[in-house]
């Protein structure tokens, strides 16, 4: 598992302004620590897709937001996604958690079928990504972040297991 405070001291040295979405068990240690930096504020939103238009007005507002979601949730929020940062060029980096990742049966086929649309809808959508599950990963926090300057759209880093 990776630690919540290697991911949040990556961001901090990213200079993000504002950290937008939905927490759930994967995300809920990150969230927590974002909560205590005086220089991040943290949106929490009902909806996932709602976490898309707030990034983007906040970028469009000189801000520098990361949004924080769930597979279930990006999932959920395609349109947004669509017809936010990805038509209006955000550079965003969006950290999705990986629910189903590591549930298998014992043929090594999904359990929660989310695990399966997750990979294959972020290359049909044209987001490319990166998984993080150890800290031996955290640097690919700053390629998204690279990605995202590189290309004027939307990058992800994928959650594997919960932040600790």
């Amino acid at each position: 598992m990776a630690s919540a405070q290697k991911i949040v001291d990556v961001l901090k040295k990213q200079n993000i302004t504002h950290a937008i979405g939905v927490p759930d068990n994967g995300s809920a240690r990150i969230y927590e620590l974002l909560r205590e930096e005086h220089n991040i504020e943290v949106i929490t939103v009902t909806r996932e897709g709602e976490a898309f238009a707030i990034a983007a007005g906040l970028y469009i507002g000189g801000k520098k937001p990361v949004i924080i979601i769930q597979n279930t949730g990006f999932l959920e929020s395609g349109d947004a996604f669509r017809g936010t940062v990805f038509n209006m060029q955000i550079p965003v980096v969006v950290f999705i958690g990986y629910r189903g990742y590591h549930n298998r049966d014992a043929e090594g086929k999904w359990v929660d079928s989310v695990a399966t649309f997750l990979e294959p809808t972020l290359k049909a959508w044209n987001l490319p990504y990166q998984m993080l599950e150890t800290d031996e990963d955290i640097g690919h926090i700053d390629w998204a972040f690279e990605k995202t300057t590189e290309t004027s759209l939307p990058a992800a880093v994928l959650l594997i297991g919960h932040a600790t």
